[in-house]
């Protein structure tokens, strides 16, 4: 059985925690306020998820200057090949570009990360590339991105000691969350919208052993309740809001670099739900771009299903103060039904920073995009296959290059929602409005007799 924490005392060796220049900027660590009038910056062990004078998001930043980048990049590929928990993580191996934690005993890893880019020419074909390839984060230890925030997140928590932690989610957050605080020996505390979540997604929160609260109110309205709940309970919240979420998912845009050799590609395309990875592939590559990891950034690329798509209506005509939630989100895609994404705000300045497009996609085209994925023997939750259906739109619209190297994230396993699937391919699957949607790749399960010919007959296509 393996240990989810850290036990230096028992390891063969100690645990390095940072290579050279790493120090300086743990030092200089500090939560600061994204909104450049402000600015404001508060210490690390401060439990905010928005800067109390002026209520803008927060993240953490460091000072960057003393950073041996060509050190670094041979000590992540080094890590590969160390058996320490440590490095064994696909977020941990990379610290130095978190470097706020002073103690490894104080880590929290379920060996997450080190998830692979697989290539499909067959989903190239479909959204009309030369090729693509899919970062798919499903083969997390609970099989979504979230594993990647949650560790660092969780790990916080502990530093700052916390005994509770909490989370509203529409499945996969709660899961991951459940996992790691349990690991931790902290208690989970979940909430979800009653009726909107996978049941895949609501058994690994239950089995992971979280106290699971079930509220009649949509993920923004329950996510105001929750804010309440932990400011008086000293719950630690885990949504995206939280800065520590962030650098840990961060880390994704940095192992598929490492996977690239740091050869940054064109396109990194994300679905968006509560917009936390856009503004952490965004703040991952713009770092990576100042430490001189990569010499120009990735576009950003993001998805939203039709039903549930405020940033996307946003960006047609983008103003400080022009973003108007959606008040009724919806979409079979339940990982992205979010209407008021906390993270807007970091999304827009990442699009700002490194270009790119939001796109948005019917339920319609997330299935079709779904199956053609599943086809290609990967396979991905609902929300996931929003990144190929917004594609192929991007490039019909001439916003992506035919020839162009694009990345698509796929956010969750395909297992999270498997009553999906079999309605989709058996012809009952309908969107949220009760519209049929067509089975335009499904594979219908037959019933044949108990019979050798009559099934020969079937596998040689004759009946």
């Amino acid at each position: 059985m393996r240990s989810s924490t850290l036990e230096t005392a028992s390891a063969p060796s100690p645990v390095t925690l940072y290579a050279h220049g790493a120090e300086t900027l743990k030092a200089s660590a500090a939560l600061v306020c994204i909104e450049v009038a402000c600015g404001e910056r508060y210490a690390l062990s401060e439990v905010l998820y928005q800067c109390p004078r002026c209520g803008s998001l927060l993240e953490v930043a460091y000072d960057w200057r003393g950073a041996d980048s060509t050190l670094w990049k041979q000590t992540w590929r080094a890590r590969r090949m160390d058996n320490q928990a440590l490095n064994q993580s696909g977020v941990w191996r990379y610290r130095e570009m978190f470097p706020f934690v002073d103690d490894a005993a104080q880590v929290v890893t379920l060996r997450e990360g080190n998830t692979p880019l697989l290539q499909s020419p067959g989903a190239a074909q479909y959204a009309g590339l030369h090729s693509i390839a899919f970062k798919h984060q499903g083969f997390n230890p609970t099989h979504s991105f979230k594993d990647n925030g949650m560790t660092v997140g969780v790990t916080q928590a502990r530093r700052i000691g916390r005994k509770r932690v909490a989370c509203v989610s529409t499945g996969n957050t709660s899961a991951s969350m459940a996992a790691y605080a349990s690991a931790a020996g902290l208690t989970p505390v979940i909430f979800l919208p009653h009726g909107n979540i996978s049941f895949g997604k609501l058994s690994q929160a239950l089995e992971y052993g979280a106290l699971t609260l079930q509220v009649d109110a949509n993920f923004d309205q329950i996510l105001a309740l929750v804010r309440q709940v932990s400011e008086r309970s000293g719950v630690y919240l885990l949504n995206s809001i939280n800065p520590f979420r962030i650098e840990g998912q961060k880390t994704m845009g940095l192992e598929l670099l490492d996977q690239l050799d740091w050869q940054a590609p064109d396109w990194l395309v994300v679905p968006g739900g509560n917009l936390g990875n856009t503004a952490a592939f965004g703040k991952g590559f713009l770092e990576a771009y100042r430490l001189g990891l990569i010499s120009k950034l990735p576009k950003l690329g993001v998805v939203q299903a039709e039903g549930a798509a405020p940033f996307y209506r946003f960006m047609l005509d983008p103003k400080p103060k022009g973003f108007v939630p959606e008040t009724n989100p919806e979409t079979l895609a339940t990982a992205i039904r979010i209407g008021d994404p906390v993270s807007w705000p970091k999304a827009w300045n990442a699009i700002r920073e490194a270009g790119g497009a939001v796109e948005s996609a019917s339920e319609q085209e997330i299935a079709d995009a779904k199956a053609v994925i599943g086809r290609a023997g990967i396979g991905c939750e609902p929300a996931s296959a929003a990144t190929l259906a917004g594609i192929r739109k991007l490039v019909a619209k001439g916003v992506i290059g035919a020839d162009e190297q694009v990345v698509a994230v796929l956010t969750g396993s395909v297992l999270k929602d498997p009553d999906y699937i079999f309605k989709y391919h058996t012809g009952q699957l309908k969107t949220p409005g009760g519209e049929p949607i067509v089975s335009t790749f499904g594979n219908q399960p037959m019933v044949v007799p108990n019979d050798a010919d009559a099934i020969l007959r079937v596998l040689d296509g004759v009946a």
